[in-house]
């Protein structure tokens, strides 16, 4: 589904809070409650809106060491086998296969440096995992949830 101008500007409002109400955010938009919740009700019916949920900030959970991690796996490892194996470990919060020498990237969070090494072996202890390269973030600098305003 292709998004229209007003679906952007919805949806846009909606990635920034998700709890705003349907008035509120046809006020910013410029249509009525209803008018706007039978446009989320057709996003949400179509796939382009696959659901709501809360952010959390993993400082909150003590969670303050952040690391992005290369998996070069053995062989022909599908993307369905590396997200079941990875999808077992609450520090993981994104992986992604890419494009280039490794076959996945994965975001990690975990307590402090010790934890994430720790989470670290057991990704690399994986059976179809060859080698893994990581890097530690030191200041996330951008973090966009939704398409920027055009």
């Amino acid at each position: 589904m292709r998004l229209d101008d007003l679906d952007e500007r919805i949806v846009r409002v909606l990635a920034e809070d998700a709890r705003r109400s349907y008035a509120d955010i046809g006020a910013e938009v410029g249509l009525s409650a209803p008018a706007v919740k039978r446009r989320v009700d057709r996003l949400r019916d179509s796939g382009a809106i696959i659901g709501f949920t809360v952010q959390v900030d993993p400082t909150a959970l003590g969670w303050s060491t952040e690391a992005l991690v290369e998996v070069y796996c053995r062989g022909k490892t599908s993307p369905e086998d590396i997200h079941d194996a990875l999808a077992r470990f609450p520090e993981v919060a994104s992986a992604s296969t890419v494009t280039g020498e490794a076959d996945a990237v994965v975001q990690v969070f975990a307590a402090d440096v010790r934890h994430f090494e720790r989470v670290l072996e057991k990704i690399a202890g994986l059976e179809f995992v060859d080698r893994t390269k990581s890097v530690l973030v030191l200041s996330p600098l951008l973090r966009r949830y939704a398409a920027p305003a055009q």
